[in-house]
């Protein structure tokens, strides 16, 4: 039946129908992390782990959080490093495809630190106030606004009081002098790239698509505030990344 899913039709208007991402993330989950770190330079892994020094959390403590559109998971090695007294990381994704690929990599070795659902965020029953943390990097942009405040919500609700969360996503570097370039390696050269080696997917493109729709991080900020949390906003390398990160107050 989930196979049938994803071989559905979709408009543009369906780009944020919660199958239609798995069927992208599916496909693309053996080629993801090599293309990705590639074609952005390195920079994807390097904004990996300033998210997770966003984290205002204590180093020693065994604090138990959720990785949201966990992916391939490879903000985890940041995040253990950085906290190693971390006593589980949930990984939440909607792609199984992902999921595989993230029990075949690095985490073996941690597996007692992690557990996984294979889970659509928007319609989590994660449980009320069970998160130290909520960490999330590249996973903003397949959703639109009106799914920015259901997952504001989701995480508001599974914060515990004065828990933290860091969120991280590309984003489009509008006013910034070379944004027609960047837009056109984006919207350009990039196709090209993954027409030539990837025998003309075009799953990465549509990635693209989701970063220009996104545009930058503000929404989910103004989202984050809404649901009742502590919210830090902040630009990288003049706006082609943006970030959220705060708390949830402790008298929540």
């Amino acid at each position: 039946m989930a196979a049938r899913q994803t071989k559905r039709k979709f408009t543009m208007t369906d780009i944020y129908d919660p199958l239609f991402v798995k069927g992208i993330f599916d496909r693309c989950s053996d080629r993801y992390i090599w293309f990705s770190y590639a074609c952005s330079f390195g920079f994807t892994e390097r904004w990996r782990r300033q998210c997770a020094s966003l984290l205002n959390l204590d180093s020693n403590s065994p604090a138990v959080g959720y990785d949201l559109m966990a992916g391939t998971g490879e903000v985890w090695p940041h995040l253990l490093k950085r906290f190693p007294n971390i006593q589980k990381i949930t990984a939440v994704d909607i792609s199984t495809g992902m999921h595989e690929k993230a029990l075949k990599r690095l985490h073996r070795t941690r597996e007692r630190k992690l557990s996984f659902a294979e889970d659509d965020v928007l319609n989590s029953n994660l449980p009320p106030q069970s998160a130290d943390f909520i960490i999330s990097t590249f996973g903003l942009k397949t959703f639109n606004a009106e799914q920015h405040t259901i997952l504001a919500s989701l995480i508001a609700r599974s914060l515990k009081p004065g828990g933290v969360f860091s969120l991280i996503e590309a984003s489009d570097p509008k006013g910034w002098r070379m944004r027609p370039l960047y837009n056109f390696y984006l919207k350009r050269i990039l196709p090209i790239i993954e027409s030539f080696f990837l025998r003309g997917a075009l799953d990465f493109t549509m990635i693209n698509k989701y970063t220009t729709n996104f545009g930058d991080a503000s929404g989910v900020a103004n989202a984050l505030r809404t649901a009742g949390l502590e919210v830090r906003f902040k630009s990288y390398f003049f706006g082609t990344a943006t970030s959220v990160s705060g708390r949830k107050p402790s008298n929540s």
